[in-house]
């Protein structure tokens, strides 16, 4: 019994060489903004708990009326949203994509499960996004996809990868699991390439604790889309009273989130604007406070470039190296704040090494992901909590 309290009452998270105890501030916390509670309970009082009812239209009807994209799917998550974009890029066992190390195990495993083969290539270090000059030299004749991961919320370069795609006749996907309303050029990220992804995870800036978004910005392929996700079934056309019975027309699965999850999910998306003007409030008071570190060049702070708007998903810094990260991490630790690292590049992961190969030099991807560091960053963090984790930054590099 004790023991079991104890385990309770502690979360313990183990990285190289570091033990984090149960934090005054964590790295993340869910918010409630809106009227999740309310619309859980219409939900239930309804009784229409599967997918694709009430409350995932007023989803579908969001994202296609605020971000103006011709179709919007609810999906079980960002990874499923990134399945059914490799089906519908009609990825093919022998084809290659493009994509970078940089990422989530997701991105890749889309592809990689069509028997694609996952071409690596470098990022930029100042945004950690896939570096747009190399794609053109890492394109074969069995390139059929590049991926353009949106890190940090910080949109990608797409007028390069765009013109580049009309040139050579790839698709687009956008990996924009972090990167809700964030802006490139006035252009919603997920909405510029052929399909966009969105992840609704606990630790994303709009949430219902697992969740997903498929954008079809190719209005030719809809019709599959919604085969695909209901299970390979004309399901949809008869429910629209198109047909009078459905049948198995195509490959697919169960892609759709229950009413539950939808709901939630609405109630945080009429807050949107608001969660993430929040963020990004939080996000300019740490770049405010640790400017002078970043003088004297003692950490590295975020870039975003003129074109792009961000939606304060993530705040990081840069240590010298991985040593003095872990430094750090350990010092915030300490005193009850919970910072962590990111990514692991993945083609020096096992996997990496299996489904995929780096092309060109890794000048930046290994060494630039040992340096990062993420703070703090949620809706309901304080101002007085955001001077405490810069305050403790500031102690570890003035000791």
């Amino acid at each position: 019994m004790h023991a079991a309290k104890a385990a309770e009452n502690s979360l313990v998270i183990c990285y190289p060489l570091v033990v984090v105890s149960k934090m005054d501030i964590p790295f993340n916390k869910l918010s409630l903004v809106g009227e999740e509670r309310k619309y859980l309970a219409r939900a239930i009082t309804e009784g229409h708990l599967s997918g694709d009812n009430a409350f995932t239209r007023r989803c579908h009807k969001w994202f296609e009326t605020k971000m103006g994209c011709p179709s919007a799917l609810l999906t079980t998550s960002c990874t499923h949203a990134l399945d059914m974009s490799a089906m519908l890029a009609c990825i093919n066992p022998g084809d290659e994509v493009i994509m970078p190390s940089y990422a989530f195990t997701s991105t890749a495993n889309a592809f990689v499960l069509r028997g694609a083969k996952i071409v690596f290539i470098d990022i930029r270090p100042d945004t950690m996004n896939i570096d747009e000059r190399l794609i053109e030299g890492a394109l074969t004749r069995k390139t059929k996809a590049v991926v353009a991961l949106h890190y940090a919320g910080v949109p990608c370069e797409m007028d390069v990868i765009c013109s580049l795609s009309s040139r050579r006749g790839f698709r687009v996907i956008e990996d924009a699991a972090q990167a809700l309303l964030s802006r490139y050029k006035g252009r919603f990220a997920g909405t510029i390439g052929h399909f966009g992804a969105f992840s609704f995870h606990e630790t994303k800036n709009i949430t219902c604790g697992e969740g997903g978004a498929l954008l079809v910005n190719d209005a030719d392929c809809y019709p599959r889309a919604e085969i695909l996700r209901e299970k390979g079934t004309d399901r949809s056309r008869f429910f629209r009273g198109e047909i009078d019975k459905y049948s198995w027309v195509d490959i697919g699965s169960s892609f759709l989130p229950g009413e539950l999850n939808a709901a939630f999910l609405y109630a945080q998306l009429m807050k949107a604007e608001k969660i993430n003007a929040r963020r990004t409030a939080i996000w300019n008071l740490y770049r405010g406070l640790l400017e002078p570190l970043a003088a004297e060049g003692l950490v590295e702070l975020p870039c975003i470039p003129p074109d792009c708007e961000h939606n304060g998903h993530i705040f990081y810094i840069k240590a010298r190296d991985g040593r003095e990260r872990t430094a750090i991490i350990r010092h915030l630790a300490d005193k009850g704040i919970m910072a962590v690292p990111h990514y692991v590049p993945l083609h020096s992961s096992a996997a990496g090494r299996r489904f995929g190969r780096l092309c060109g030099r890794d000048r930046f991807t290994t060494s630039e992901s040992e340096r990062l560091l993420r703070l703090p960053l949620y809706y309901s963090l304080s101002a007085r909590d955001v001077r405490r984790i810069a305050g403790e930054i500031f102690k570890f590099y003035w000791k």
